[in-house]
């Protein structure tokens, strides 16, 4: 790879896209952004709103608390604080800047009861549609595949915008991702290129664990952990968790996401930057393992898709144990050994929607981790026909997308199932 190639600037392009700042968990954020660009192209406060959703979006905002809510959880108030506060302009930070006024009125607004929702009969996993209504007026609009990828806006039968929705959330350019690739990449890196968007994920990440691990949130994870033992792999997977327990439970305060998710955003980073600061390891590596820990789970999350019965946190575990593994000076054979490794551990956990448990599965994708890193520097490794596992790192990784995103496709419409009784 050169650094002026064209598999250079799309390796860029990907990390500018994909590493971006959000205010909560991702999937009620999503709903309150749609709500938002609905109650701005309706023109008013609806008097009626349906709201249509795929099955993983229900399971994916039914238990979590909505940030900048007073400790609001599900999707009527995802979408009403939206509506009533929501600044469609920033995204997936639209509801970063709520005031108390604002929550008040969102409480009074949910007490009209004028918000229905329903289960979608869609084929796309992440899918969600708001329509909204105001005396002879609607408004339309639906996001499909990823948390900000709008396809359809239109106000009464006007149609302001609308594109082509690409099957199997291949919108992007991640079919290009190869673990090979990845660490020539982080090899030859120019770290201005991605310096600002790293300091940003450094900096938000680390702030919302060091948070997770002062106050209470949730069953306090983190903080349960860290009073185990305080060596550097108890403190990485420790801050990691303490992450999740804030992000899941209410804390306003932004984190830089991967593959659309906060949670897998602060897996990806927050172990590797402990590792880094104990070590006492220079900026420059720290930027470089960083890079490769964020493509890894990219990578993996490409073939599994943004949403399904596979814990996501699962990819960031190996993705951020990979990134140690090259933070500690390991080659691309480390690398994979060690990302090998971890798949064979830790595929399996199933994702029943964001909520506090999401610390302790966290916890455990990095622990995992941290097993098989460890395991490989001590020359075990497993084999080639040892159950899911197949010579060569990018078959392996193939057969977990297969397993994650066919294979689990009843996994996941029973759990939904559960979680509507």
């Amino acid at each position: 790879m050169e650094l002026n190639s064209k598999l250079y600037k799309g390796y860029i392009e990907i990390l500018n896209r994909e590493l971006i700042p959000a205010t909560g968990c991702t999937e009620p954020i999503s709903i309150a952004y749609a709500a938002a660009v609905a109650r701005d192209t309706l023109g008013a406060i609806p008097d009626k709103v349906l709201i249509e959703v795929s099955g993983n979006i229900i399971k994916n905002v039914k238990s979590v608390v909505v940030p900048n809510t007073g400790g609001m959880r599900g999707i009527k108030s995802a979408c009403a604080i939206g509506i009533i506060g929501g600044d469609a302009s920033k995204k997936l930070e639209v509801i970063a800047n709520i005031t108390a006024e604002q929550i008040k009125a969102t409480e009074k607004y949910l007490k009209h009861d004028t918000i229905t929702v329903s289960h979608a009969d869609t084929p796309h996993i992440f899918d969600i549609i708001i329509t909204m209504y105001k005396d002879n007026h609607h408004s339309y609009v639906r996001i499909v595949d990823y948390h900000t990828n709008i396809v359809k806006i239109k106000r009464d039968d006007k149609i302001s915008f609308e594109k082509e929705i690409l099957s199997d959330d291949k919108s992007g350019d991640r079919n290009i991702l190869t673990v090979e690739n990845i660490v020539k990449f982080a090899d030859i890196l120019k770290i201005e290129d991605v310096k600002v968007i790293l300091d940003q994920q450094i900096e938000y990440n680390m702030a919302i664990a060091e948070e997770g691990l002062k106050n209470q949130y949730g069953a306090n994870i983190g903080k349960i952990i860290l009073k185990t033992s305080t060596d550097v792999p108890t403190k990485a997977k420790a801050y990691a968790a303490a992450g999740s327990d804030a992000r899941m439970n209410g804390c306003e305060m932004p984190v830089i996401i991967n593959s659309g998710s906060g949670n897998q955003g602060i897996t990806t980073s927050v172990p590797l930057i402990i590792f880094a600061r104990e070590n006492k390891l220079s900026k420059e590596k720290m930027y470089r393992a960083l890079t490769l820990a964020n493509l890894i789970t990219l990578h993996l999350k490409s073939g599994i898709g943004r949403l399904s019965a596979y814990c996501g946190a699962v990819s960031a575990g190996c993705g951020v144990a990979s990134g140690i593994s090259y933070l500690l000076g390991g080659s691309l054979n480390d690398v994979s050994h060690t990302l090998v490794n971890a798949l064979a551990i830790n595929s399996g956990i199933i994702c029943d929607g964001a909520k506090s448990s999401c610390a302790a599965k966290i916890a455990s994708s990095v622990e995992g981790g941290m097993l098989a890193l460890r395991m490989y520097q001590e020359g075990y490794e497993f084999y080639d026909g040892e159950g899911i596992v197949e010579k060569g790192v990018e078959n392996t990784i193939k057969n977990i997308s297969k397993i994650a995103r066919d294979g689990m496709l009843e996994t996941d419409k029973e759990i939904i199932k559960i979680m509507c009784k």
